[in-house]
């Protein structure tokens, strides 16, 4: 039987036209399409072969997805300010030994800049007059942790609330460079504080569990001034107990050992200082209407300068009353046993006026520690 052979190009430019058709309805099938859904095919007309514009490009960053918030720096005052609290959040319910209680609550009004407090209460007590304490930069809120600590600020069946400061402790993180800080910042520090006090006290009145109409605030340095400015707008707070309190800015800047070296001739500059005189103690402490006052200086405490310190007492009303301890170690004798607190404890739990008129119309001081207070004008 004979067999037939077909030649070997014949079979290539089969092969070859195989290929090339499947090629081609690939092809036909992905052709891009316009907008109306249609593929584009050649020959169709040029003008429905351009794609769509490009739709508006917004600028999504994380920056620009953070709301903003009014406030205004240039006063203690919430006018002008527009701070949205969102709803507290419990961190934490402890009863201690039985003798009070401790809240950790998270409060926020600003985005990125929650406010931590401590909320001590004494046990058995049905709405207890409230002492706030704001302690001065640096500060962290360890202290309000301690059993101990709870125990002698509840103690006289009295309210406690500690809390800190703008860019101070847990309040001072990233993105924030490093370079600014609480005094660098101070316009902002001082003026965010101030509100905060404002804020909280706001907080506090929608709780109803403490006597809004006896409350007071301890004040520690930076802590001193801002209670003043608070104090000042805000009646609510029926007494200060402030201790070395910060303020006369230019002079303070100038001479105050906490202020570094290698800043200070920027923080003394003219813009500087105009950004922080609004908010100046000297400036609020006529302003006063708070019922009890006093403030305590230690000598020996070089944070602020002692022409400041003068300048600031000579500032105080009439009713104010100044005690002078020479040192540290004369502070803290004073202090001792647990009697720290009985002046402020003492002034909001009772309304009444603190101490008696001697002849001469000097102040005698009641206080526990038993010296005696000068009145320096």
């Amino acid at each position: 039987m004979q067999r037939s052979y077909v030649p070997w190009n014949i079979y290539l430019i089969a092969i070859l036209s195989l290929v090339m058709l499947c090629t081609g309805s690939s092809k036909a099938q992905t052709l891009p399409a316009t907008e109306s859904g249609k593929p584009i095919v050649p020959g169709a007309s040029s003008a429905e072969h351009l794609p769509a514009p490009p739709a508006s490009r917004v600028d999504v960053s994380s920056e620009t997805m953070m709301p903003k918030t009014v406030e205004d720096w240039s006063t203690p005052s919430l006018k002008g300010s527009e701070l949205q609290p969102v709803d507290a959040l419990v961190g934490e319910v402890y009863k201690g030994d039985g003798s009070f209680t401790r809240e950790l609550i998270r409060l926020q009004w600003r985005s990125a800049d929650p406010v931590d407090l401590y909320i001590l209460k004494p046990s058995g007590v049905a709405k207890p007059s409230v002492i706030l304490y704001l302690y001065s930069y640096p500060f962290e809120l360890d202290r309000f942790r301690d059993d101990g600590f709870c125990r002698f600020l509840t103690q006289n069946g009295v309210a406690a609330i500690g809390f800190a400061s703008a860019l101070t402790g847990q309040r001072y993180h990233s993105p924030r460079p490093l370079k600014q800080w609480f005094v660098s910042n101070l316009q902002e520090s001082l003026a965010t504080s101030a509100h905060d006090v404002q804020m909280i006290l706001n907080y506090v009145a929608t709780r109803g569990d403490m006597d809004m109409d006896r409350v007071g605030m301890f004040g520690d340095g930076s802590g001193a001034s801002i209670a003043i400015l608070a104090a000042a707008v805000d009646p609510r707070i029926k007494a200060l107990d402030l201790l070395d309190p910060w303020g006369d800015w230019p002079d303070w800047i100038a001479k105050s050992t906490l202020v570094p070296d290698n800043e200070r001739a920027d923080l003394l500059k003219p813009e500087w200082l105009a950004g922080v005189a609004p908010l100046d103690p000297m400036k609020w402490l006529p302003e006063l209407k708070t019922r009890k006052v006093r403030i305590r200086n230690v000598a020996t405490v070089t944070v602020t300068p002692s022409e400041a310190k003068r300048r600031i007492e000579a500032a105080a009303p009439a009713n104010v009353k100044i005690v002078h301890y020479e040192d540290a170690r004369a502070f803290q004798t004073a202090a001792s046993g647990g009697t720290g607190f009985d002046w402020i404890k003492h002034s909001i739990k009772q309304q009444v006026q603190d101490g008696a008129r001697q002849p001469g119309g000097k102040l005698r001081s009641q206080d526990s520690s038993g010296m005696r207070a000068r009145m320096e004008r």
